[in-house]
């Protein structure tokens, strides 16, 4: 041991020392002796809080999703399955569920590989890197509308984008960003992408902070190029922020709405129709039962995705 170490080393019998530690087993024990009615107490206000933000609007839900609620009648009948039934007989229910897929898996390769690819750009803390990263966060600090409304006047058939496209080639340039029922997906797929990168940068910085430096030194050393110290030492490590943000990107995205509905509506067609957006169009017209089942089937398609996603990617972490 060094002199330093020797001069800030706490002695074993130091008696504050002790104290401390006394004290804190004295608290646990006073907490492990919490009676019933004080453990219901305790627990009393976040329970509540789930039962009536949580509990009660998912249990309603599937309730009303059941009846054929709606504004031409007040005459709130009972119809079972029928709702879904109906959604599934015209192909609404398909087209919605492969929309919504391939538009959350498009968001979630997309934004991690734009925040990956920043993150290790900007891992070391200069000043520099420490401006971009604020420039680069952003777009998260704006409305997702106000977002889907900028790039929709970016991209419009008369918009900024294809004026300068106009320009750079010398001839009138009309790409329709926002009308093809082909690229549209993948237009809004990239302002949503934008929208949210800079978190996952950031998460992916944190991630790459806390893998020490003496790793990388020894595989550089040992010969190893920059691509195999990624691959081999770095991606394995940063198995957590993985975790977490292929899981908020994928969930976030299963979730889309404003940004889609700022830029297209839905449409063309129904090319971008994700659940959300079904949900709003039929909520707007009236049709209460058929919305809240489609908001039902939401519900499960992001736990039956959900929930094996973050299990593999847990295993992944252990194995890693």
């Amino acid at each position: 041991m060094s002199k330093l170490d020797e001069r800030t080393a706490t002695p074993r019998n130091d008696p504050e020392r002790s104290n401390y530690k006394r004290r804190a087993g004295r608290r646990r024990a006073r907490l492990g002796r919490l009676t019933g009615r004080e453990q219901i107490a305790l627990l009393a206000a976040p329970l509540s809080l789930f039962t009536v933000f949580f509990l009660l609007p998912n249990v309603l839900n599937f309730v009303l999703s059941l009846t054929n609620w709606n504004s031409y009648s007040d005459d709130v009948k009972w119809v079972g399955l029928d709702n879904f039934a109906g959604l599934w007989n015209d192909g609404t229910l398909l087209n919605s569920l492969r929309v919504t897929l391939v538009f959350a898996s498009l968001v979630a390769i997309i934004q991690n590989a734009l925040g990956l690819l920043l993150a290790l750009g900007l891992q070391r803390t200069t000043r520099n890197n420490g401006v971009l990263r604020a420039v680069f966060f952003v777009p998260v600090l704006v409305s997702p509308l106000a977002t889907g409304y900028l790039f929709k006047g970016i991209l419009g058939y008369d918009g900024p984008l294809n004026h300068f496209l106009t320009a750079l080639a010398g001839h009138p340039v009309h790409i329709p960003f926002l009308q093809s029922e082909t690229w549209t997906i993948i237009v809004v797929a990239l302002v949503h992408s934008w929208k949210y990168f800079g978190l996952t940068m950031l998460i992916y910085i944190a991630g790459l902070a806390a893998i020490p430096e003496e790793l990388d030194e020894a595989a550089r050393l040992d010969g190893a190029s920059r691509v195999q110290s990624f691959w081999y030492i770095k991606w394995r490590l940063l198995a957590p922020a993985v975790t977490v943000n292929i899981t908020l990107t994928l969930i976030g995205s299963l979730n889309a709405f404003d940004v889609i509905l700022a830029t297209t509506g839905g449409g063309p067609g129904t090319t971008t129709q994700v659940f959300n957006m079904f949900v709003f169009q039929q909520f707007g017209s009236g049709a209460f039962g058929v919305s809240t089942a489609m908001s039902l089937v939401l519900f499960l398609t992001v736990v039956c995705i959900a929930l094996p996603l973050i299990t593999y990617l847990r295993r992944r972490e252990i194995e890693a």
